[in-house]
């Protein structure tokens, strides 16, 4: 005999605003087209709604008393997604470069190095610059601070020193950002 199968339990889909018999305030402020805003009474603010067919949607219930909207929801909840998508996409995404060097790293390389650098703050990119110590090449820490620091100073018109040189490990390295550019 096979067993019946057992559906999972549905999950309601939890809305981030009350609306219409879901507001439980006593008096609301009443906002929106086409109506007279002011402070109404819940039941006639649902009226209010309801003569309109539309929805009264609770959009700020800390306030006092509770500001309500009276607009079609699905339209609402469009518009907040689509502002919402407009702010996730307008931020500033941070971007940041490494540049690698060792302690024994020569003038034609770190001139290299820092060509690159340059072009990486002038794309708007942080820069994380280390100095990687290999073996027993630990014992020469003050070329690494003397390699970082010049690095620094050949950048200083294009970024600026997030983070100061520090000695992680077997590792040292140094956050640079660019220099914000103010635009007229």
């Amino acid at each position: 005999m096979a067993l019946p199968q057992r559906r999972p339990p549905r999950r309601e889909v939890e809305e981030p605003y009350r609306i219409n018999e879901r507001i439980q305030a006593r008096q609301v402020r009443v906002v929106g087209e086409n109506v007279e805003q002011g402070i109404y009474e819940i039941d006639k603010a649902r009226a209010m709604a309801k003569a309109q067919s539309l929805d009264l949607v609770e959009i700020s219930p800390n306030a006092s008393p509770p500001v309500c909207r009276i607009v079609d929801y699905s339209k609402f909840k469009y518009e907040q997604k689509k502002k919402q998508k407009e702010i996730k996409a307008n931020a500033q995404k941070v971007v940041i470069k490494e540049i690698r060097f060792g302690p024994n790293t020569d003038d034609h390389d770190f001139e290299f190095k820092l060509k690159h650098a340059i072009n990486f703050l002038k794309e708007g990119a942080k820069v994380k610059a280390y100095v990687q110590f290999v073996g027993r090449a630990i014992v020469f820490k003050d070329r690494g601070f003397q390699l970082l620091d010049r690095f620094a100073k050949g950048l200083e018109e294009y970024g600026k020193v997030e983070a100061e040189p520090k000695l992680e490990g077997k590792r040292m390295s140094m956050f640079l950002a660019p220099k914000v550019v103010i635009k007229k």
